[in-house]
């Protein structure tokens, strides 16, 4: 038997904002935009060229969910959004207006930098030594 983890919810204040932002500013294709009733949608982006796991944009809609936008993971990086054009994608990132923690740096593991989501979430962009 094959898994794999496809979709990963991660909680916002809005649909449109953080569409803006994943689409906009990351680059990531807007794979699906559905209306479910209710003031619901079902919002999934991912990365415009790879695979890997897709976002389940889900709008907050109690105060238990709206205590954690932006804090999906309680201060740590939440997401690694790896890369095999490392500083092709920083600048252009930076062009589009991410905001980055720190300035990039070599790790044994590769090179890497934390940057923020619109809400405050903490991503690290990493190229993998390879």
């Amino acid at each position: 038997m094959t898994q794999t983890i496809a979709t990963v919810t991660l909680v916002v204040a809005e649909y449109d904002a953080a569409i803006n932002f994943y689409r906009d500013q990351l680059g990531f294709a807007l794979l699906a935009d559905i209306e479910m009733g209710g003031g619901k949608r079902w919002v999934v982006v991912g990365p415009n060229k790879g695979g890997g796991a897709r976002l389940l944009l889900a709008r907050a809609d109690s105060t238990r969910q709206h205590g954690a936008v932006g804090n999906q993971t309680g201060g740590r990086v939440m997401g690694f959004l790896e890369t095999d054009d490392f500083a092709g994608d920083h600048a252009g990132m930076l062009a589009r207006g991410v905001k980055f923690l720190e300035a990039p740096r070599h790790e044994a593991y590769g090179w890497v930098a934390v940057f923020e989501d619109l809400y405050g979430n903490k991503w690290d962009l990493i190229e993998p030594k390879g």
